[in-house]
Protein backbone atom coordinates (compact mmCIF):
# COMPACT_ATOMS: atom_id res chain seq x y z
CA UNK A 1 0.00 0.00 0.00
CA UNK A 2 1.17 2.96 -0.81
CA UNK A 3 0.44 5.18 1.82
CA UNK A 4 1.91 2.84 4.67
CA UNK A 5 4.97 2.74 2.64
CA UNK A 6 5.22 6.32 2.28
CA UNK A 7 4.29 6.36 6.52
CA UNK A 8 7.42 3.80 6.93
CA UNK A 9 9.57 5.68 4.57
CA UNK A 10 9.08 9.17 6.41
CA UNK A 11 9.14 7.47 9.76
CA UNK A 12 12.80 5.93 8.95
CA UNK A 13 14.22 9.59 7.63
CA UNK A 14 13.02 10.96 10.47
CA UNK A 15 14.54 8.68 12.53
CA UNK A 16 17.97 9.51 10.52
CA UNK A 17 18.17 13.10 10.86
CA UNK A 18 17.72 12.48 14.54
CA UNK A 19 20.38 9.72 14.69
CA UNK A 20 22.95 11.94 12.52
CA UNK A 21 21.83 15.26 14.73
CA UNK A 22 22.76 13.14 17.52
CA UNK A 23 25.75 12.21 16.34
CA UNK A 24 26.77 15.81 15.85
CA UNK A 25 25.60 16.84 19.17
CA UNK A 26 26.56 13.99 21.82
CA UNK A 27 29.50 13.94 24.07
CA UNK A 28 32.40 11.10 23.77
CA UNK A 29 32.09 10.23 27.53
CA UNK A 30 29.44 9.27 29.60
CA UNK A 31 28.79 12.77 31.11
CA UNK A 32 25.58 11.91 33.17
CA UNK A 33 27.28 9.13 34.73
CA UNK A 34 30.22 11.30 35.61
CA UNK A 35 28.35 13.86 36.95
CA UNK A 36 27.51 11.74 39.90
CA UNK A 37 28.50 13.25 43.14
CA UNK A 38 30.38 11.84 46.11
CA UNK A 39 28.40 11.94 49.34
CA UNK A 40 31.30 13.14 51.62
CA UNK A 41 31.02 16.42 49.07
CA UNK A 42 29.17 19.80 49.72
CA UNK A 43 25.04 19.24 50.43
CA UNK A 44 24.11 21.33 47.28
CA UNK A 45 21.30 21.15 44.75
CA UNK A 46 23.73 20.83 42.24
CA UNK A 47 25.45 17.77 41.28
CA UNK A 48 27.79 18.33 38.56
CA UNK A 49 31.70 17.73 38.84
CA UNK A 50 33.51 20.57 37.96
CA UNK A 51 36.67 19.36 36.49
CA UNK A 52 34.66 17.04 34.14
CA UNK A 53 32.47 19.81 32.82
CA UNK A 54 36.12 22.12 32.60
CA UNK A 55 37.85 19.86 31.01
CA UNK A 56 35.14 19.44 28.09
CA UNK A 57 34.75 22.77 27.36
CA UNK A 58 38.57 23.12 26.82
CA UNK A 59 38.76 20.66 24.68
CA UNK A 60 36.17 22.49 22.08
CA UNK A 61 37.22 25.79 22.85
CA UNK A 62 40.91 27.20 21.36
CA UNK A 63 42.29 30.58 22.42
CA UNK A 64 39.93 31.74 24.74
CA UNK A 65 41.55 31.01 28.24
CA UNK A 66 39.75 34.49 29.94
CA UNK A 67 36.42 33.51 28.60
CA UNK A 68 37.24 29.49 29.86
CA UNK A 69 38.29 30.96 33.03
CA UNK A 70 35.08 33.25 33.80
CA UNK A 71 33.04 30.14 32.94
CA UNK A 72 35.01 28.08 35.59
CA UNK A 73 34.72 30.69 38.03
CA UNK A 74 30.34 30.75 37.73
CA UNK A 75 30.33 27.00 37.82
CA UNK A 76 32.07 27.21 41.25
CA UNK A 77 29.55 29.63 42.35
CA UNK A 78 26.24 27.73 41.28
CA UNK A 79 27.77 24.66 42.10
CA UNK A 80 28.31 25.85 46.00
CA UNK A 81 24.93 26.99 45.59
CA UNK A 82 25.24 30.37 47.56
CA UNK A 83 23.74 32.63 44.42
CA UNK A 84 20.76 35.13 45.41
CA UNK A 85 17.56 32.24 45.26
CA UNK A 86 15.66 35.57 44.10
CA UNK A 87 17.49 35.89 40.59
CA UNK A 88 19.24 33.54 38.24
CA UNK A 89 22.23 31.66 38.99
CA UNK A 90 24.49 33.39 36.64
CA UNK A 91 23.68 36.52 34.09
CA UNK A 92 26.79 36.81 31.43
CA UNK A 93 27.19 38.81 28.48
CA UNK A 94 30.01 37.58 25.84
CA UNK A 95 31.46 40.34 23.47
CA UNK A 96 33.70 40.30 20.53
CA UNK A 97 33.88 39.81 16.85
CA UNK A 98 31.57 36.97 14.78
CA UNK A 99 32.99 33.31 14.10
CA UNK A 100 35.55 33.48 17.99
CA UNK A 101 33.51 31.03 20.05
CA UNK A 102 31.26 32.48 21.43
CA UNK A 103 27.83 30.57 20.96
CA UNK A 104 30.09 27.34 21.01
CA UNK A 105 31.24 27.96 24.30
CA UNK A 106 27.49 27.54 25.22
CA UNK A 107 26.97 24.63 23.32
CA UNK A 108 30.77 22.78 24.87
CA UNK A 109 29.01 23.39 27.63
CA UNK A 110 25.10 22.26 27.41
CA UNK A 111 27.57 18.90 26.05
CA UNK A 112 29.24 18.06 29.06
CA UNK A 113 26.59 19.12 31.50
CA UNK A 114 23.75 16.87 29.37
CA UNK A 115 25.49 15.05 26.66
CA UNK A 116 23.88 17.11 24.30
CA UNK A 117 24.84 20.27 22.59
CA UNK A 118 21.59 21.64 21.53
CA UNK A 119 20.35 21.02 25.45
CA UNK A 120 19.86 24.78 26.09
CA UNK A 121 17.05 27.12 25.71
CA UNK A 122 18.05 29.31 22.89
CA UNK A 123 16.32 32.86 21.84
CA UNK A 124 17.61 34.16 18.84
CA UNK A 125 17.28 37.91 19.63
CA UNK A 126 17.67 39.23 15.59
CA UNK A 127 13.71 38.02 15.28
CA UNK A 128 12.49 40.02 18.01
CA UNK A 129 14.40 43.37 16.54
CA UNK A 130 10.44 45.10 15.50
CA UNK A 131 8.55 45.96 18.62
CA UNK A 132 5.17 44.01 17.85
CA UNK A 133 7.18 41.10 17.57
CA UNK A 134 8.36 41.40 21.49
CA UNK A 135 5.29 39.41 22.04
CA UNK A 136 6.99 36.47 21.00
CA UNK A 137 9.07 36.39 24.39
CA UNK A 138 6.48 38.35 26.71
CA UNK A 139 3.89 36.75 25.59
CA UNK A 140 0.44 38.09 23.69
CA UNK A 141 -1.50 41.17 26.06
CA UNK A 142 -4.52 40.59 27.24
CA UNK A 143 -7.84 40.82 24.09
CA UNK A 144 -4.96 39.07 21.65
CA UNK A 145 -5.27 36.07 20.29
CA UNK A 146 -3.13 33.11 22.66
CA UNK A 147 -3.41 35.56 25.52
CA UNK A 148 -5.13 33.33 27.77
CA UNK A 149 -2.51 30.08 26.57
CA UNK A 150 0.44 32.72 28.05
CA UNK A 151 3.24 31.33 24.89
CA UNK A 152 6.29 32.31 24.15
CA UNK A 153 9.29 31.22 22.48
CA UNK A 154 10.68 29.97 25.87
CA UNK A 155 11.44 26.57 26.06
CA UNK A 156 10.48 25.94 29.91
CA UNK A 157 11.60 22.28 30.23
CA UNK A 158 15.47 23.34 29.27
CA UNK A 159 14.99 26.61 31.02
CA UNK A 160 14.32 24.82 34.66
CA UNK A 161 17.28 22.09 33.99
CA UNK A 162 16.77 18.78 35.35
CA UNK A 163 17.88 17.04 38.66
CA UNK A 164 21.02 18.17 39.96
CA UNK A 165 21.89 19.91 36.84
CA UNK A 166 20.97 24.21 36.08
CA UNK A 167 19.15 24.99 33.09
CA UNK A 168 20.84 26.83 30.04
CA UNK A 169 19.43 29.93 28.58
CA UNK A 170 21.47 31.62 25.54
CA UNK A 171 20.40 35.26 24.50
CA UNK A 172 21.93 35.34 21.06
CA UNK A 173 22.80 38.62 19.08
CA UNK A 174 20.93 40.32 22.29
CA UNK A 175 22.07 44.01 20.69
CA UNK A 176 19.21 43.29 17.88
CA UNK A 177 16.79 42.98 19.98
CA UNK A 178 14.02 45.46 20.19
CA UNK A 179 14.27 48.04 23.44
CA UNK A 180 10.83 46.40 24.91
CA UNK A 181 12.80 43.23 24.81
CA UNK A 182 15.53 44.71 26.86
CA UNK A 183 13.32 46.51 29.08
CA UNK A 184 11.40 43.05 29.63
CA UNK A 185 14.76 41.24 30.89
CA UNK A 186 15.21 43.86 33.39
CA UNK A 187 12.73 41.62 35.45
CA UNK A 188 14.19 38.20 34.78
CA UNK A 189 17.91 39.83 35.59
CA UNK A 190 16.65 41.61 38.78
CA UNK A 191 13.96 38.85 40.23
CA UNK A 192 14.38 35.46 38.21
CA UNK A 193 10.79 35.77 36.59
CA UNK A 194 9.21 36.61 33.46
CA UNK A 195 5.39 37.07 33.64
CA UNK A 196 3.39 36.89 30.25
CA UNK A 197 1.25 40.19 29.38
CA UNK A 198 -1.60 38.75 30.32
CA UNK A 199 -0.77 37.88 33.52
CA UNK A 200 -1.60 34.09 33.09
CA UNK A 201 1.68 32.30 33.25
CA UNK A 202 5.06 32.59 34.85
CA UNK A 203 8.58 31.71 33.68
CA UNK A 204 11.30 31.17 36.29
CA UNK A 205 14.87 31.92 35.18
CA UNK A 206 15.74 31.04 38.98
CA UNK A 207 17.05 27.71 38.30
CA UNK A 208 19.01 28.73 35.17
CA UNK A 209 22.54 30.37 34.17
CA UNK A 210 21.75 32.87 30.74
CA UNK A 211 24.74 33.86 28.26
CA UNK A 212 23.71 36.85 26.43
CA UNK A 213 26.46 36.76 22.77
CA UNK A 214 26.94 40.49 21.08
CA UNK A 215 28.64 41.44 17.90
CA UNK A 216 28.85 45.24 18.94
CA UNK A 217 31.82 46.83 18.36
CA UNK A 218 32.92 44.28 15.87
CA UNK A 219 33.63 46.77 13.08
CA UNK A 220 35.74 49.41 14.96
CA UNK A 221 37.64 46.32 16.00
CA UNK A 222 38.36 44.81 12.48
CA UNK A 223 39.54 48.84 11.87
CA UNK A 224 41.70 48.73 14.96
CA UNK A 225 43.91 45.69 13.72
CA UNK A 226 43.71 46.77 10.30
CA UNK A 227 45.79 49.81 12.54
CA UNK A 228 47.65 47.85 14.24
CA UNK A 229 49.01 46.23 10.85
CA UNK A 230 51.13 49.40 10.44
CA UNK A 231 54.56 48.97 11.50
CA UNK A 232 54.81 52.09 13.63
CA UNK A 233 51.62 52.13 15.53
CA UNK A 234 52.07 48.41 16.15
CA UNK A 235 55.08 48.90 17.63
CA UNK A 236 53.40 51.27 19.64
CA UNK A 237 50.15 49.53 20.68
CA UNK A 238 52.45 46.51 21.82
CA UNK A 239 54.81 48.00 23.98
CA UNK A 240 52.59 50.40 26.04
CA UNK A 241 49.92 46.48 26.38
CA UNK A 242 47.29 49.45 24.95
CA UNK A 243 46.18 46.81 22.19
CA UNK A 244 44.37 45.19 24.90
CA UNK A 245 42.74 47.98 26.38
CA UNK A 246 41.76 50.00 23.86
CA UNK A 247 39.48 47.01 22.34
CA UNK A 248 37.60 46.96 25.78
CA UNK A 249 37.23 50.53 25.91
CA UNK A 250 36.76 50.59 22.19
CA UNK A 251 33.63 47.58 23.25
CA UNK A 252 32.44 48.99 26.52
CA UNK A 253 31.36 52.71 25.29
CA UNK A 254 29.60 50.75 22.42
CA UNK A 255 27.92 48.96 24.47
CA UNK A 256 26.68 51.35 26.92
CA UNK A 257 25.61 53.62 23.90
CA UNK A 258 23.43 50.17 22.89
CA UNK A 259 21.89 49.14 26.09
CA UNK A 260 20.70 50.74 28.80
CA UNK A 261 23.03 51.15 32.39
CA UNK A 262 20.68 49.98 34.48
CA UNK A 263 20.19 46.74 31.83
CA UNK A 264 24.12 46.58 32.10
CA UNK A 265 24.05 46.90 35.59
CA UNK A 266 21.91 44.02 35.90
CA UNK A 267 24.63 41.27 34.38
CA UNK A 268 26.78 39.90 36.62
CA UNK A 269 29.79 39.63 34.55
CA UNK A 270 30.98 40.71 31.01
CA UNK A 271 33.59 39.13 28.78
CA UNK A 272 35.36 40.04 25.63
CA UNK A 273 36.48 37.56 23.62
CA UNK A 274 40.05 37.47 21.52
CA UNK A 275 40.58 37.36 17.83
CA UNK A 276 41.52 34.04 16.35
CA UNK A 277 44.65 34.44 16.27
CA UNK A 278 47.21 32.18 13.78
CA UNK A 279 49.02 30.52 16.28
CA UNK A 280 45.68 28.87 17.08
CA UNK A 281 44.23 28.13 13.83
CA UNK A 282 45.53 24.61 13.13
CA UNK A 283 44.27 23.46 16.91
CA UNK A 284 40.84 24.62 15.37
CA UNK A 285 41.02 22.49 12.13
CA UNK A 286 42.24 18.92 14.11
CA UNK A 287 39.22 20.41 16.49
CA UNK A 288 36.58 20.44 13.08
CA UNK A 289 38.38 16.97 11.65
CA UNK A 290 37.06 15.53 15.36
CA UNK A 291 33.90 16.56 14.87
CA UNK A 292 33.65 15.22 10.88
CA UNK A 293 34.58 11.76 12.48
CA UNK A 294 31.77 11.82 15.03
CA UNK A 295 29.62 12.66 11.81
CA UNK A 296 31.00 9.83 9.99
CA UNK A 297 30.59 7.13 12.53
CA UNK A 298 26.75 6.43 11.05
CA UNK A 299 28.73 5.48 7.98
CA UNK A 300 31.42 3.31 10.06
CA UNK A 301 34.25 5.10 8.89
CA UNK A 302 36.79 7.66 9.90
CA UNK A 303 39.25 9.92 8.21
CA UNK A 304 42.90 10.38 9.30
CA UNK A 305 44.80 13.56 8.01
CA UNK A 306 47.81 14.31 7.12
CA UNK A 307 49.65 17.69 8.59
CA UNK A 308 49.90 19.07 5.55
CA UNK A 309 46.53 19.24 4.15
CA UNK A 310 45.94 21.03 8.22
CA UNK A 311 48.27 23.31 7.57
CA UNK A 312 46.64 24.12 3.52
CA UNK A 313 43.62 24.51 5.84
CA UNK A 314 44.44 26.63 8.03
CA UNK A 315 46.58 28.91 5.80
CA UNK A 316 43.77 29.46 3.16
CA UNK A 317 41.05 29.63 5.59
CA UNK A 318 42.47 32.01 8.14
CA UNK A 319 40.15 35.31 7.93
CA UNK A 320 41.06 37.31 10.95
CA UNK A 321 37.44 38.98 10.28
CA UNK A 322 35.26 36.26 9.98
CA UNK A 323 37.01 33.67 12.64
CA UNK A 324 36.04 30.22 12.96
CA UNK A 325 33.40 30.17 10.17
CA UNK A 326 36.12 30.90 7.16
CA UNK A 327 37.79 28.19 8.35
CA UNK A 328 35.45 25.84 7.95
CA UNK A 329 34.37 27.32 4.60
CA UNK A 330 37.90 26.07 3.87
CA UNK A 331 37.83 22.88 5.90
CA UNK A 332 34.66 21.87 3.22
CA UNK A 333 36.25 23.01 0.00
CA UNK A 334 40.10 21.63 0.70
CA UNK A 335 38.59 18.22 2.46
CA UNK A 336 34.97 17.37 3.18
CA UNK A 337 34.54 17.64 -0.85
CA UNK A 338 36.98 15.35 -1.97
CA UNK A 339 35.59 13.08 1.18
CA UNK A 340 32.23 13.08 -0.27
CA UNK A 341 33.26 12.02 -3.38
CA UNK A 342 35.50 9.28 -2.27
CA UNK A 343 32.42 8.12 -0.30
CA UNK A 344 29.96 8.30 -3.05
CA UNK A 345 32.71 6.26 -5.32
CA UNK A 346 34.06 3.64 -3.31
CA UNK A 347 32.89 3.11 -0.15
CA UNK A 348 31.18 -0.01 1.01
CA UNK A 349 30.58 -0.22 4.94
CA UNK A 350 31.46 -4.07 6.13
CA UNK A 351 27.41 -5.12 7.19
CA UNK A 352 28.57 -8.50 8.55
CA UNK A 353 32.33 -8.08 10.80
CA UNK A 354 31.29 -4.28 10.95
CA UNK A 355 35.25 -3.50 10.40
CA UNK A 356 35.96 0.08 11.03
CA UNK A 357 36.93 1.59 7.50
CA UNK A 358 40.07 4.24 7.91
CA UNK A 359 40.59 6.64 4.67
CA UNK A 360 43.90 8.19 4.88
CA UNK A 361 44.02 11.77 3.16
CA UNK A 362 47.11 12.34 1.49
CA UNK A 363 48.26 15.52 -0.69
CA UNK A 364 48.99 14.89 -4.12
CA UNK A 365 49.37 17.60 -7.04
CA UNK A 366 47.97 19.87 -4.37
CA UNK A 367 44.95 17.96 -4.36
CA UNK A 368 43.42 15.67 -1.81
CA UNK A 369 43.53 11.80 -2.05
CA UNK A 370 42.67 8.94 -0.18
CA UNK A 371 43.87 5.25 0.71
CA UNK A 372 41.80 3.09 2.13
CA UNK A 373 43.17 0.74 4.87
CA UNK A 374 40.66 -1.65 7.43
CA UNK A 375 41.27 -2.02 11.12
Amino acid sequence: MPFINDMITDSDQKKKNIEALQAENSSENDVINSHISNSKELNSRFRFDIDTVMSSVKSEIIGQDQAILAVEDMLKVVRADITDPRKPLYTSLFLGPTGVGKTEIVRALARSLYGDADAFCRVDMNTLSQEHYAASLTGAPPGYVGAKEGKTIIDQEKLEGKLGLPGIVLLDEVEKASKEVHQALLNVFDNGLLTVASGEKTYSFRNAIIFMTSNLAAQEIQQLEEKNQHPIYGMITRNTSGRKKAVDTMVKKKMLNTFSPEFVNRIDNIIIFNWIEASTVEKIVDLEIKRLNRRLKKHNCKVEVENDIVKLIANSGFDRQFGARSLRRSMRKVLEVPLAEHLLDHHKADKINFNKIIYKAQLENSKVKFITKQI
